[in-house]
């Protein structure tokens, strides 16, 4: 398996994919950019050290993402030679795993994607599965168990040296600060093969929760177990936990974990609603939160971008939250939120014309009469207080927004649900 790896298709593929994808450098500095050059001089150096078994992976770099909570979560950041051994690596065990995966597992799935998992939670919601366990693996990437993990993978892969190989990786350490650390447990996120990894372990949880007769859905370690009532989903609760814990060794996070009817339940940023006994899907109030922080920061009037740079931005982010959360009903949210950011990008341009002769002459440009744009010019108020009024809504219509380059929520969402 080792020389499959290492074959030169697959080589090829695994630097061409790690290239596209960017990224940052690793404890060498070494960005994706750089990668060709380095393994055109070294290719042969690394492909001897890993077939003669003498490879050393480098340390990750340890940095911290920000979490919706406020608090943060650990991301790791492999040497853009070792993501490239990594995805080969995932290349080729991936067609082999990819048969033994449960068919309601989702997360980093070929053609699978967290709508087709919210799909099946609402399959199962208008079976009259309403109560569900909804539950939460403390740490699971930083407490997986490298020994179980070797274990499971020693079942399909008859190459001890594939093996050794990737528990080198799983073995190699962090970088947080200066200081090295030992990673003696977990497996360390942001390499390609982590999901993978984290897969083949919580294959295992799949296969026991089939065994047992019970409907869930998996979207890597985000686990819902879909029960008839509660009193079954207590029990189901209280008899997967000691599998988990004592088979698995992984820690179910009591205080996180809850037994609740499926109404509000967080899944992947999406809730759930019944209405009338047929499921629906709506934005989870705290994925609407993090939406609107982020507008308010891509609109804010003190971060010096330019009106290019702000609209291109914007647009970025509008789209690809619409088309993520495209799923829910939201078109009273979306009118409700355009109202706010267009007020905020009105703010934004007031600003902008800074002299009071300035807005009196854009004003005018606008097709607003002299006495108007007179008394608005010269106004004493605020910034967002200033555009309140008509004039400057009249001025800066939402189609003139439109016409400079600004997108709206509502616009697109109409486009892509229609």
């Amino acid at each position: 398996m080792l020389e499959l790896i290492l074959e030169r298709r697959n080589l090829n593929k695994a630097y061409k994919r790690v290239k596209r994808n960017h990224g940052a450098g690793g404890v060498d500095g070494m960005s994706a950019l750089e990668l060709g050059e380095y393994l055109a001089a070294h290719k042969d150096e690394i492909l001897r050290a890993i077939l003669d078994g003498k490879y050393r992976p480098k340390p990750v770099l340890r940095v911290e993402i920000p979490k919706e909570n406020g608090k943060k979560r650990p991301l790791g950041i492999p040497t853009a030679v070792d993501r490239v051994v990594q995805q080969a690596i995932a290349q080729v065990l991936t067609p082999i795993y990819e048969p033994q995966f449960a068919e309601t597992s989702y997360g980093f799935r070929p053609g699978r994607s967290a709508h087709d998992a919210l799909k099946k939670c609402l399959e199962y919601i208008d079976e009259g599965y309403k109560y569900v366990v909804d539950m939460d693996l403390e740490k699971f990437f930083d407490t997986v168990n490298q020994s179980k993990m070797v274990q499971l993978l020693s079942r399909d892969i008859d190459d001890g040296r594939v093996i050794s190989l990737i528990h080198k990786f799983l073995r190699a350490g962090v970088v947080v600060g200066k200081q090295l650390e030992k990673t003696e447990t977990g497996v360390p996120q942001g390499g390609p093969l982590s999901p993978l990894l984290a897969n083949v372990l919580l294959n295992e949880l799949d296969r026991e929760l089939e065994s047992r007769g019970h409907k869930f859905v998996r979207y890597a370690d985000d686990v819902l177990i879909f029960c008839k009532s509660k009193r079954a989903a207590e029990r189901t609760l209280e008899n997967i936990t000691p599998y988990i814990e004592n088979k698995l060794f992984l820690k179910v996070n009591r205080e996180k974990t809850s037994v609740s009817y499926v109404r509000g339940v967080k899944f992947l940023g999406y809730s759930f609603r019944v209405y009338r006994g047929v499921a629906a899907l709506y934005v989870h109030p705290k994925s609407i939160a993090k939406m609107k922080a982020k507008v308010r920061e891509l609109t804010s009037r003190s971060n010096g971008w330019g009106n290019d740079y702000r609209k291109l931005r914007l647009k970025q982010f509008i789209t690809g939250w619409v088309q993520y959360f495209k799923l829910a009903g939201m078109k009273t949210l979306l009118q409700k939120m355009d109202e706010w950011m267009r007020h905020r990008i009105r703010a934004l341009i007031w600003k902008q014309w800074k002299k009071t002769r300035t807005k009196y002459r854009n004003l005018r440009k606008l097709g607003i009469r002299h006495s108007g744009a007179y008394k608005v010019a010269n106004t004493s108020k605020g910034y967002w207080r200033a555009v309140e009024g008509v004039i400057v809504k009249t001025a800066l219509t939402n189609d003139r927004l439109r016409q400079s380059g600004y997108i709206f929520f509502s616009d697109y969402y109409q486009k892509v649900s229609a």
